[in-house]
């Protein structure tokens, strides 16, 4: 019966960026027991995959200077020894009769200079580059965003399933109190004659059921209380205690404001967004690539092998302004220029299917949010009804018109109508926060 309760625990959701072990991080300070605040925090400092996504934007920043260093001049150190054997010579004869080698080269040369080129003009090509590294880098801010959001909606569904399971423990406990204390009862009345033992059978099979069920929700406390322990990378066994109840609180949502509000802050709707902005960028990147670039360059340094002492190292110096234009790359250019305005195209196909999916999500939270108000409102009427069925029971029972079993029918279903009505408690916050999520508030 109250397994149907997990209907509103995706469980796979939990283990979003959860399942690496916590490999040198340090353990957030957590006290004995912590609210929905303090769970949110613990679990949003100990998660490893988050740190792994901030390196992801260290990197893109990284990407970002690295791309900016086209527009910034480069200057090269070069210092060379090449030995030449043989070299040509041209034997001359001298006034005393000998032939004397002159040599054009040096066998032993020696180089070391200094050179600076600067790129002029490309057409906007580094520009271009810095801009699609730059809408990368906010891809990368968004992922971690989303992140965060989805880690702390899993927070808050195992806090809240904590706080559900230890309430509905709390009522079943009650039930087999008072169970126990109607069994006593029955055998008052066994004893004075007007009940029988098969009375007393009957309230003990009840009181086994009941039992039964406080036995399952304990478990299911356990592991929910499990589950928040590895979300915060507690040590293995420890686990940490949360703090407060289900508090129903309800509102009236209004679906075209929220429709609209998600629409413009939508962690999603950023992120296809960018993503169709990255495409455009890279698109405008391919339409400057194979254009013309122009650069200068400037050497200096000194090196041997001047004539007419080969020998004597002297300083030089070379001056170069260079033009390149590309005229055939094998339609290289031309197809990747195809492949960016499809990135385009697909970016604008992605950014029609969040917007739908975000009216969905939007619909579907709202839609939660009223079926779980509905539930709550008639568990109150069953409470009610229960109760007051659950006094008469007792009264003809004690006026000997009413059976034993009604009155522990009587039991079961006003038990089950508080946990009916925990149950929609716990449906409804959900909802809120399934709401918050679609909408694309802060979780908090």
């Amino acid at each position: 019966m109250m397994r149907n309760c997990f209907r509103y625990l995706p469980l796979a959701a939990t283990l979003l960026l959860g399942a690496a072990p916590a490999v040198a991080q340090t353990e957030p300070i957590i006290n004995d027991s912590l609210s929905l605040e303090g769970t949110l925090r613990g679990v949003l400092e100990a998660n490893p995959g988050l740190t792994q996504l901030d390196e992801l934007v260290a990197q893109a920043d990284s990407r970002i200077a690295q791309t900016r260093t086209g527009l910034l001049p480069l200057v090269t150190g070069t210092a060379t020894y090449t030995r030449l054997d043989p070299v040509a010579k041209v034997d001359f004869p001298t006034a005393d009769g000998r032939v004397q080698s002159l040599a054009f080269v040096p066998n032993n040369n020696y180089d070391a200079h200094i050179t600076a080129q600067y790129l002029l003009y490309d057409f906007g090509q580094n520009r271009a580059r810095i801009a699609v590294t730059e809408s990368q880098r906010v891809g990368a801010q968004n992922n971690v965003a989303a992140a965060r959001r989805d880690l702390a909606y899993a927070a808050i569904q195992s806090y809240y399933a904590i706080l559900l399971m230890r309430q509905s423990v709390a009522v079943a406990g009650e039930q087999v109190k008072s169970l126990q204390a109607h069994q006593r009862e029955v055998e008052k009345r066994v004893v004075g004659g007007i009940a029988t033992k098969f009375d007393v059978s009957q309230t003990k099979v009840r009181i086994a059921q009941a039992e039964n069920l406080r036995l399952d929700l304990a478990n299911q406390l356990r592991q929910q209380e499990i589950q928040l322990a590895r979300l915060l990378h507690r040590p293995d066994g420890a686990t940490v205690p949360v703090r407060g109840r289900l508090t129903y609180a309800p509102l009236q949502p209004n679906e075209p404001t929220l429709v609209q509000r998600a629409m413009d802050q939508r962690i999603e709707m950023k992120q296809a967004r960018d993503a169709r902005q990255t495409a455009d960028l890279s698109r405008q990147l391919q339409d400057r690539i194979g254009k013309p670039t122009l650069g200068i360059g400037a050497q200096v340094g000194a090196k041997n092998g001047y004539q007419p002492d080969i020998q004597q190292i002297r300083p030089n110096f070379a001056g170069v302004v260079q033009l390149s234009v590309p005229i055939y790359d094998g339609n290289k250019t031309r197809n990747q220029r195809v492949e960016a305005q499809a990135g385009v195209r697909a970016a604008d196909a992605r950014i029609l299917d969040v917007q739908e999916q975000v009216r969905a999500d939007v619909r579907s939270a709202i839609s939660e949010i009223q079926s779980q108000s509905a539930r709550y409102d008639n568990a109150i009427i069953q409470i009610t009804e229960a109760t007051d069925a659950l006094t008469r029971a007792r009264a003809r029972q004690r006026a000997e018109v009413g059976s034993n079993l009604d009155v522990l029918d009587a039991e079961t279903a006003l038990a089950q109508a508080r946990l009916s009505q925990l149950q929609a408690t716990y449906g409804y916050l959900l909802g809120q926060y399934k709401l918050k999520r679609a909408v694309g508030d802060e979780i908090q």
